[in-house]
């Protein structure tokens, strides 16, 4: 009885060990207190802060916005959930970047969608030549969850992308010639544009966590 309560201690400890390690390799992309770090770009939707989540809000009118944050990455592992009003698609950018490098240039690069039309997870090209998952490799799927919190993985390495939704692997991306342009670059949550007498619609995102996997 004492060996196999012993070996119960070493397991539920080792279990324990490697659930922290694995916490403490992803870093927090959102402090929960304000929006340092993170800088609007495009647009003129708002972003505001409600307890540990960011809620991105439609302004009538608006093209695309984008929060970004101020640090670039290009390999990386990275968690988040999501919610968004049933009228609202959105997305979140990845190794993105503004036309000319400026801070008022167009956002543009590989996008995750999110959206309750079937094509939620999926990479589309932000201002970048449109879907970049192939139209046949793109299956309408029912793993996004209308009015719940969706749980999002994203791991980017090299020039493969992949993506789960709620433990579902949703694409597994090899990046095309044309989008080698975008290697490195920020993150960006999405609000999308809405027109004349829309909205105003909301996209929520907590848990924004990343693990850099640059060699």
């Amino acid at each position: 009885m004492q060996r196999q309560r012993t070996a119960c201690i070493l397991f539920a400890f080792t279990i324990t060990t490697s659930a922290l390690t694995e916490a403490a390799d992803f870093a927090d992309l959102f402090n929960g207190r304000n929006l340092d770090g993170w800088t609007q770009r495009n647009g003129t939707a708002t972003y505001r802060i409600e307890a540990d989540t960011i809620v991105g809000r439609t302004a009538e009118g608006s093209p695309n916005s984008f929060l970004c944050t101020d640090q670039l990455y290009g390999d990386f592992e990275l968690k988040f959930d999501v919610k968004v009003d049933t009228a609202l698609n959105s997305g979140v950018q990845i190794r993105s970047q503004t036309a000319g490098g400026t801070p008022t240039g167009r956002v543009n690069g590989p996008q995750v969608e999110i959206s309750l039309d079937g094509m939620a997870g999926y990479v589309y090209g932000e201002a970048a030549g449109g879907w970049m998952t192939p139209d046949g490799d793109r299956k309408a799927h029912q793993h996004f969850k209308d009015g719940k919190w969706n749980a999002y993985r994203i791991v980017a390495e090299g020039n493969r992308i992949q993506t789960w939704i709620n433990g579902q692997q949703i694409s597994d991306l090899t990046h095309a010639e044309r989008y080698k342009s975008h290697p490195k670059g920020f993150i960006g949550l999405q609000v999308h544009g809405i027109g004349a007498g829309q909205g105003p619609y909301e996209v929520r995102w907590r848990n924004l966590k990343l693990l850099d996997l640059t060699k």
